[in-house]
C-alpha cells in the first residue's frame, strides 16, 4: 500500500505542476495570450495549418513521446525508485518548462525552427551548430525509431521481416513528410492516441489488482545499477522523455504553426509534456513493480514491454498494448523527418508550398537515413542520448539569454540550463558508453567547472535591453 501511495502522490505533484507552476512560467516570461499565432498570419495549406487545440495537443503528445517514456523509463528503473523523482521533478522544473517557452518563442517569430531561434540569442557560431546538431538528431530518430519498432512489429508479425516492416514504416514516413500536416498526420493521430492511451491507462488500472506489492522497493538510497553504472549521471540522460529532452523542442515549432490562439499554448505544450510524465511514471513503476518477476536486469526493453503487457492484460490486451506502445515511435519518427525538411527550407530559404520543392529535400533526408540505418544499432544509440540532452542545454541556455535580454526573471530557466550542462558534460566524459573513460568524480568536477563558466559568461555577456 506504502508504494502504490508513493506512486499517487508523485503522480499528484506532476498534476498540481501542471496548474501551478505552469502558470507561473507563463507569467514570469509574459506570454501574450492575445499575441497573433502564424497557423493565422502565415497560413499555407502544408506547414502552416490551424487545427482544433485538443488534435495539436495530441498531435505533440505523440511527437514527443516516442520509445522515451517506456523504454527509458524501464532503462532508468533499474537505478532504483531515485528515477521517479528524477520524473516528477525533471519533468516539471526543466522538461515541461522547456518544452513550453521553447513553444512560445518560437511562435512570437512566426513559428521559426529551433535552430533559428538560438541563433538569434547565442549568435551565428551557435546557430550553424544547431542546425548540424538538430539535423543530426532528427536522422538518429528516423533511424531509431524505424528499426525499433520494425523489430517489435516483427515480433507480433513474423511473417513480414523486420526489412520488410522497415520499409513500410519507411513509406508512411515519407508520405507524412511531404503531404500536407491535416492530410495523414491531422487524421491518424486521434487513433493513434486511443493506442496510446489505452496502453498507459490498461497498465495503471491493472497494476494494483495484479497480485504484485506495488514498488516494494523504496529505498531511495540505492542507486546503482545491475552493471556497476551509477545513477549520476547515467540516470539522467537514460531517461530523457518524460523529465527533459531536447527533442521535444524541434518538435514544438511545428505544432506551433498548427495551433491557432495563442492562449491554447500552456495546456498544449506544457501540457503535454506533464501528459508524458505521467506515462513515464507508470513505466517506471511497472519496472520497478515486476523487476524480479520478469527479470528487467536481464533483458531489453522491448521484451520487457512484452513481458509486462502479458503479465497484467492477458494476451489479448497485451497484443493492443504493444502495438499501442509501437505507434510511440513511428509518431515521433514521422514528424522527425517532417521537421528535418522544415530545418534544411527554413536553413536555405526554400518555400515549401509546392510538392516539388518538398521532394527536392525529403529525397536526400531519406537516402541518408537509409544509410545510416545500415549502421550498427548499438553505435547509433550509444549516441543519441547525450546529443538529445545537449540539444535541450543549447535550447535552455537561448531562453536565459532571451528572458535576461529582456529583463525577466530567468533563474526559471537558466538554472535547469546550469544542471543539464553539468549533467551532459559529466556523461560525455565518464559514460563507458562514450568510450572516454574518466571517472565519475573528476568527470562532475569537469562538469562543474564548465557548466560555472557558462553561467559566468551568461551574466557578463547578457544584459537586459541588449
Amino acid at each position: 500500500m506504502t508504494g502504490l501511495l508513493v506512486f499517487f502522490v508523485c503522480a499528484f505533484l506532476l498534476v498540481a505542476g501542471y496548474f501551478v507552476y505552469s502558470r507561473i512560467a507563463e507569467k514570469i516570461y509574459g506570454v501574450q495570450p492575445t499575441m497573433s499565432m502564424p497557423a493565422v498570419t502565415m497560413a499555407d495549406g502544408v506547414d502552416y495549418v490551424s487545427m482544433p487545440s485538443w488534435r495539436v495537443f495530441l498531435i505533440q503528445l505523440l511527437n514527443i513521446a516516442g520509445l522515451g517514456p517506456v523504454f527509458g523509463a524501464l532503462a532508468g528503473c533499474l537505478f532504483g525508485p531515485v528515477s521517479l523523482l528524477w520524473i516528477v521533478l525533471g519533468c516539471l522544473l526543466a522538461g515541461a518548462v522547456h518544452d513550453f517557452l521553447a513553444a512560445v518563442a518560437s511562435a512570437e517569430r512566426g513559428g521559426c525552427s529551433l535552430p533559428e531561434f538560438v541563433g538569434d540569442n547565442l549568435g551565428k557560431v551557435a546557430l550553424r551548430f544547431m542546425r548540424m546538431l538538430c539535423v543530426f538528431l532528427m536522422l538518429l530518430v528516423g533511424v531509431v525509431f524505424t528499426l525499433g519498432p520494425a523489430d517489435m512489429l516483427h515480433g507480433l508479425l513474423p511473417s513480414v521481416s523486420v526489412l520488410g516492416w522497415c520499409v513500410i514504416i519507411m513509406v508512411y514516413y515519407f508520405l507524412a513528410t511531404v503531404l500536407p500536416i491535416d492530410v495523414i498526420i491531422g487524421k491518424i493521430y486521434p487513433i493513434f492516441g486511443a493506442l496510446f492511451l489505452f496502453m498507459a491507462g490498461g497498465m495503471l488500472v491493472t497494476l494494483p489488482f495484479s497480485g504484485y506489492e506495488v514498488l516494494p522497493n523504496l529505498d531511495f538510497t540505492h542507486m546503482v545499477h545491475p552493471k556497476g553504472l551509477s545513477a549520476w549521471p547515467m540516470l539522467f540522460v537514460t531517461i530523457a522523455c518524460g523529465a527533459i529532452s531536447g527533442f521535444h523542442a524541434t518538435q514544438s515549432p511545428m505544432m506551433v504553426r498548427c495551433l491557432g490562439k495563442a492562449k491554447h499554448l500552456r495546456p498544449v505544450f506544457y501540457g503535454a509534456m506533464v501528459t508524458e510524465g505521467l506515462v513515464a511514471l507508470i513505466w517506471a513503476t511497472v519496472g520497478l513493480t515486476l523487476r524480479d518477476v520478469i527479470g528487467l536486469d536481464g533483458i531489453t526493453p522491448a521484451v520487457a514491454v512484452g513481458k509486462a503487457c502479458s503479465l497484467l492484460l492477458g494476451p489479448t490486451g497485451a497484443v493492443l498494448a504493444i502495438i499501442g506502445v509501437v505507434v510511440l515511435p513511428i509518431t515521433s519518427g514521422d514528424t522527425a523527418m517532417r521537421c528535418c525538411r522544415l530545418m534544411l527550407a527554413e536553413a536555405i530559404h526554400l518555400n515549401q508550398r509546392s510538392v516539388r520543392n518538398r521532394l527536392m529535400l525529403a529525397l536526400p533526408v531519406f537516402a541518408v537515413v537509409i544509410v545510416v540505418a545500415n549502421l550498427d544499432f548499438d553505435v547509433i544509440w550509444r549516441y543519441f542520448g547525450w546529443t538529445n540532452q545537449t540539444l535541450a542545454c543549447f535550447t535552455l541556455w537561448a531562453l536565459a539569454v532571451l528572458m535576461r535580454k529582456r529583463g525577466r526573471n530567468h533563474w526559471i530557466v537558466s538554472l535547469p540550463a546550469v544542471f543539464m550542462t553539468l549533467v551532459c558534460v559529466s556523461f560525455l566524459l565518464c559514460s563507458p558508453d562514450c568510450m572516454i573513460g574518466v571517472p565519475v568524480l573528476p568527470a562532475t568536477l569537469a562538469g562543474l567547472a564548465v557548466s560555472a563558466l557558462f553561467f559566468i559568461l551568461f551574466l557578463r555577456t547578457c544584459r537586459a535591453g541588449d
